[in-house]
């Protein structure tokens, strides 16, 4: 074989490969933000139901409320809330809250709260703000101080935790100031966290054990400006992460750029995928929710 056939045949290896890549990622489309419920305060960590609807919280108001597709009003679903802001769910499918009175709830089948988390070393959390469950179960949680006062302040830092089914709280990184969004890679080999002060998101190895190494920085959203913070952050199935922040809704690829951004009518807060698909992303601001449609699924 000779030596131009064989650069040939490699260049035809390496075109097949990189037309593979290409394809099998999906070119993202998104629509139009679109208001669908108003009136709140201060809206935070939408979190999409499996039985079909959206619960988000208002955190000022101290309740949890509910949206149904169809409705332009929204239901109060729990008060008080212990003034919530992220929602999820475990495994099996029970909601959790973190709560800025300084706890980590879940959610019973009367809508009673019980509490998972209050406690560090003796001294209370500050203000849980986000969190995000494993299939394993376990809990990882930001918790800064927005939501406790100097005097009632116990930790001198802001953390992430990992909270275990035992009850076990292991605090992961106290390197940020104000801790906020925190999402799981689609593989849940990554966990993504950003930081309020600084716009940055950090990824961290996550391991089997639940602890973290190889501290990366991986984006930017920038920093808080009047259009906003960085906030709430979620990632699709392909592994693309999505972040509010100054500007309106980020969205980066797998290694960090930021390719596109969606501008909305006033700052947003949190996101999170819904609809029975898990393509349309739902949006919280302090007066609004919105949704926007995707042609990709969410995790």
């Amino acid at each position: 074989m000779s030596r131009l056939t064989i650069l040939l045949s490699g260049f035809t290896i390496f075109f097949l490969m990189f037309l593979f890549s290409c394809t099998n990622e999906t070119e993202l489309t998104l629509g139009e933000p679109e208001a669908i419920t108003e009136g709140f305060q201060f809206t935070e960590g939408p979190f999409w139901h499996p039985d079909g609807f959206l619960l988000f919280s208002d955190i000022p108001a101290n309740t949890i409320f509910k949206w149904e597709p169809g409705n332009s009003e929204s239901e109060v679903y729990i008060e008080p809330s212990g003034n919530s802001n992220g929602i999820t769910s475990s495994p099996d499918g029970t909601v959790l809250l973190a709560q800025h009175s300084g706890k980590v709830s879940q959610v019973n089948d009367d809508l009673t709260l019980t509490v998972l988390a209050e406690e560090f070393n003796g001294n209370r959390l500050n203000s849980p703000n986000d969190l995000v469950a494993r299939s394993d179960g376990k809990i990882f949680f930001t918790d800064p101080p927005f939501g406790v006062s100097d005097e009632d302040r116990e930790l001198d830092f802001s953390g992430v935790f990992r909270l275990d089914q035992d009850g076990t709280l292991t605090l992961l990184y106290d390197g940020f100031e104000y801790p906020n969004g925190i999402a799981l890679s689609p593989d849940e080999s990554k966990l993504y966290v950003n930081d309020s002060a600084t716009g940055q998101i950090l990824r961290f190895d996550l391991l089997e054990d639940g602890s973290v190494a190889n501290e990366t920085l991986f984006a930017s959203v920038g920093e808080r400006d009047d259009t906003g913070a960085a906030d709430g952050i979620k990632t699709d199935s392909e592994g693309r992460l999505y972040s509010t922040g100054p500007g309106g809704l980020s969205i980066f690829d797998t290694e960090g750029n930021r390719i596109q951004i969606i501008e909305f009518d006033e700052r947003i807060t949190n996101l999170a995928w819904g609809d029975s698909d898990y393509s349309r992303i739902y949006v919280t601001a302090p007066n609004s929710v919105y949704r926007v449609q995707t042609n990709v699924k969410g995790r």
